[in-house]
């Protein structure tokens, strides 16, 4: 029982909920807690992406386009044509992975840059026709959200969501750690080392990596829909290019195939720009500074390099240890 609580799987989801249970702790205001939402959303979205970069290995620079759709269906359907908020939501992540179900098979016959390429595309075409369509979308301005209501309870307030977006980030990490663990799982890391050699073993690489695919598109959807709702307005920022690398840019950070490292990305690349405000005009070169350095020295990543520099001193003790005994 002991070496099951003990384990990276269980006891790494156990500490992640005993972070999320305590840190109120430390938030002092609203602030803090905002803060806190939009970590818990970028999680969600890293999460399901590096499942498709870091176990599939296969890019994505296009994924801000689930996250915008997830945003502007749920705002659409719940502000502009009244649907409950929830059946919004449903709705939205549903025709979310049927896009992605759609545009993924032929996407996906693609390699390397060329996959890169696609996805970039793919996230273009998402951003142009929300910029574009006014009538639906606001166009530039943006749109405004309802805030979400499930009967006659409405979830309002920063401290409110923290606990909701808390509860679906274990959510997440508890399905993505079920899945990794799954034939499933294996299966997409056999895909990630060589997918000709998956293919001989009698894995079928396509449907495989349609499916991750999917289920990234969906848990970015879901984020999205959820922020829409929780900020109370979503503009097309949300679906740029530059929020696809921003989330990218964390699952490396935090380090790939590292699902508690998505967690961790998320965390520090959100909280790390308001961190850095103090320092005014030179907040982007400290920024990248410490991007730089963290990838020179901890290049697996912040979770995995760090695992293994843990686990490479616990050797070096039980050999010390064992020579003196």
């Amino acid at each position: 029982m002991l070496a099951h609580l003990a384990s990276p799987r269980t006891g790494g989801l156990l500490a992640l909920a005993a972070v999320i249970a305590l840190l109120p702790l430390v938030l002092r205001n609203s602030y803090f807690y905002d803060v806190a939402v939009l970590v818990g959303l970028n999680a969600i979205v890293c999460i399901g992406l590096n499942l498709l970069i870091g176990y599939a290995g296969q890019i994505s620079l296009g994924h801000a386009g689930f996250f915008g759709l997830g945003a502007y269906g749920s705002a659409i359907l719940a502000s502009r044509y009244g649907w409950p908020p929830l059946a919004a939501l449903l709705a939205t992540t549903f025709a979310v992975a049927l896009l992605a179900f759609i545009v993924g098979r032929p996407i996906l016959r693609l390699r390397g840059h060329y996959l890169a390429m696609a996805t970039l595309g793919l996230g273009v075409i998402i951003f142009m026709v929300i910029s574009t369509e006014d009538k639906f979308t606001g166009g530039p301005d943006g749109i405004s959200v309802v805030p979400f209501r499930i009967g006659g309870f409405v979830l309002q307030g920063e401290r409110i969501w923290y606990w909701v977006v808390g509860a679906l980030l274990l959510v997440a990490v508890w399905l993505a750690l079920n899945l990794i663990e799954s034939p499933t799982g294996r299966a997409l890391r056999a895909l990630h080392s060589s997918e000709v050699g998956a293919e001989v073993v009698g894995i079928n690489a396509a449907e495989h990596k349609l499916m991750v695919f999917v289920i990234s598109a969906v848990f970015a959807s879901v984020a999205g829909s959820l922020g829409a709702h929780y900020s109370g307005f979503v503009t097309p920022a949300k679906v740029a290019f530059l929020h696809s690398i921003e989330l990218v840019t964390m699952v490396v950070f935090g380090g790939l195939a590292s699902t508690f490292g998505a967690v961790v990305g998320a965390a520090v690349l959100t909280t790390l720009p308001q961190l850095l405000a103090t320092f005014e005009d030179y907040e982007m070169m400290v920024f990248g500074a410490v991007m730089i350095g963290t990838m020179i020295f901890l290049p697996r990543g912040v979770v995995p390099s760090l695992a293994r520099l843990f686990r490479s001193h616990r050797s070096a003790d039980a050999d010390n240890k064992a020579n003196k005994a």
